[in-house]
């Protein structure tokens, strides 16, 4: 998922490419479905298909109507941005986590009635945008506290769960790979969400 949003590919291709390939999945026979889908490497292939539909079908539109996702309304977005702040509020330490945490959640609860306040569907594009930032912040303060024989461990670990994919990427992919292993490790140990709007 991480690999699909640093790609840029947005979160409608995602979502309908997800559909998709449970769609096709459903329509097997009953002897064609020995095999569970049980990752989203399943879904990749058709992920990249809504892509890549998606870019040619944006040709000539509107930048609102290039934005707008069936099922992600206004009302959804602000909950899942108003959910994080809350999270986000928790007590913490050390200090300078808790100063990041409550400023990201200030800033997220001042976009989440933007987005109410906003007429039609929310600009996705500039919102990402905004908690891209504030995601960064998180993880620079994240990072800054975390003991180093912590990161070390992480690395190592993230090390470990890059084998099998070392002689299938080039060195670029794999770099980027062990970078998100470390930075979803280090906000499931702080407990802290993902902002980005894939995680809804």
């Amino acid at each position: 998922m991480e690999t699909w949003k640093d790609a840029g590919i947005p979160l409608q291709a995602v979502l309908r490419g997800i559909d998709v390939t449970f769609d096709h999945y459903e329509r097997r026979p009953p002897r064609a479905k020995i095999k569970k889908i049980n990752s989203l490497a399943w879904c990749v292939q058709e992920v990249l298909t809504a892509a890549e539909d998606m870019k040619e079908a944006s040709v000539g539109a509107s930048p609102a109507e290039r934005e707008t996702i069936p099922g992600l309304g206004s009302a959804e977005v602000a909950g899942f941005l108003r959910r994080n702040a809350e999270i986000l509020l928790r007590p913490r330490t050390p200090t300078t986590i808790q100063a990041a945490a409550r400023e990201c959640a200030a800033v997220l609860s001042v976009l989440a009635r933007g987005v109410e306040a906003a007429s039609g569907a929310p600009r996705l594009e500039d919102l990402e945008r905004h908690l891209t930032v504030l995601e960064e912040k998180l993880l620079a303060a994240l990072t800054i506290t975390a003991p180093e024989v912590e990161l070390v461990a992480l690395r190592a670990e993230a090390d470990r769960e890059i084998v099998p994919y070392r002689t299938k990427m080039p060195g670029m992919q794999i770099e980027q790979l062990r970078r998100q292993i470390i930075h979803k490790r280090l906000f499931e140990k702080a407990t802290m969400p993902r902002l980005s709007l894939f995680y809804m």
